[in-house]
């Protein structure tokens, strides 16, 4: 509904660990809704051309290039715009990192919501060699490579809120496990009421 009162672009931010399933279920919403879908690595894979992940070049590029995006996107007539990231909810910076990009629309009087999803590793490493997500993300070709980041990642960051936002109407929590990317759609936009 307010999507409609607010001539500002809506912002769905989907958040979770590596491989759950982001980029896809933001692809069927983009399609049923209209949205824009901005996920993380359209910044990531051509900074790694120039310099490596976590360095700092890389850090300011990839962030640079996001709040550009935001702004101008924010700004703009757009129905709304879908933006993937990995929290790490144990690191202050990483959720900090994600309150800054939704600054723009917070500040347009935008509707900014928040997609979960949660899977198991066996699920997400199954679905780290997935066609779709290896045409998108070059850097996820080295199958061993990506399989051990996703470990690592794993074992060193809390990388779902176990229900620590559950309470918020801005924010759905989903284990899409054994759901497919278009059950989730449909899950997400009926929840939001999306258009």
């Amino acid at each position: 509904m307010r999507d409609i009162e607010s001539n500002s672009p809506t912002l769905l931010c989907i958040v979770g660990p590596p491989a759950v399933g982001k980029m896809t279920v933001g692809e069927e919403i983009a399609k049923r809704t209209g949205y824009k879908l901005f996920h993380n690595h359209l910044s990531i894979e051509p900074v790694l051309r120039f310099f490596d992940f976590g360095t700092e070049p890389f850090g300011r590029l990839v962030g640079e290039f996001r709040r550009r995006i935001f702004e101008e996107v924010a700004a703009s007539s757009l129905p709304g715009l879908i933006f993937t990231y990995v929290c790490a909810f144990d690191v202050p910076e990483g959720q900090a990192e994600l309150d800054g990009y939704t600054t723009p629309f917070r500040n347009n009087g935008s509707r900014i919501l928040h997609l979960e999803l949660s899977a198991t590793q066996e699920v997400r490493l199954e679905r780290n060699q997935g066609e779709l997500r290896l045409a998108e993300k070059p850097s996820k070709r080295d199958l061993t490579q990506s399989r051990q980041l996703l470990l690592d990642a794993d074992a060193q960051y809390r990388l779902n809120s176990n229900g620590e936002f559950d309470h918020r109407a801005d924010y759905l929590s989903i284990d899409n496990t054994a759901l497919s990317p278009e059950a989730v759609a449909a899950r997400t936009i009926e929840h939001f009421d999306l258009p």
